[in-house]
């Protein structure tokens, strides 16, 4: 196989991606779910074989975290049709939600450095003796 071939095909995912997220993102909203309103769609990851699309997704408030998981998968198979009508794959990939662990990794990253207090007041130390 040549390095175009290869390249083309993840493209083709990445472009499927893109695709699955601006379509499910644009049916959450046009849902009547309370439920989803602070749910916001980070990033899509779909197989080789665009057969599966994980959608992965934050929510604003993480006393939320479990009823947005809920309205999503009750939700699901509504916005898989969406997606089928609206793209012209030959096959739909299955949708499963995944809460976005980067999202929580970088607020945790926040947490710590606020925590350092390395300011003005604090300089950082620098390991010089």
């Amino acid at each position: 196989m040549n390095g175009r071939a290869g390249r083309g095909r993840y493209q083709r995912v990445d472009r499927v991606g893109e695709l699955v997220r601006e379509i499910v993102a644009g049916g959450i909203g046009r849902l009547d779910d309370l439920r989803l309103v602070p749910v916001a769609i980070t990033g899509v990851e779909v197989d080789n074989e665009l057969s599966r699309a994980v959608v992965f997704y934050d929510v604003l408030d993480e006393a939320d975290r479990a009823e947005a998981a809920e309205a999503l998968e009750e939700h699901r198979h509504r916005l898989q049709q969406s997606l089928g009508r609206q793209s012209r794959l030959r096959r739909t990939p299955t949708l499963s939600f995944e809460l976005d662990p980067s999202i929580g990794a970088a607020r945790r990253i926040e947490e710590i450095l606020d925590a350092l207090e390395v300011g003005p007041d604090h300089p950082a130390d620098d390991g010089a003796p």
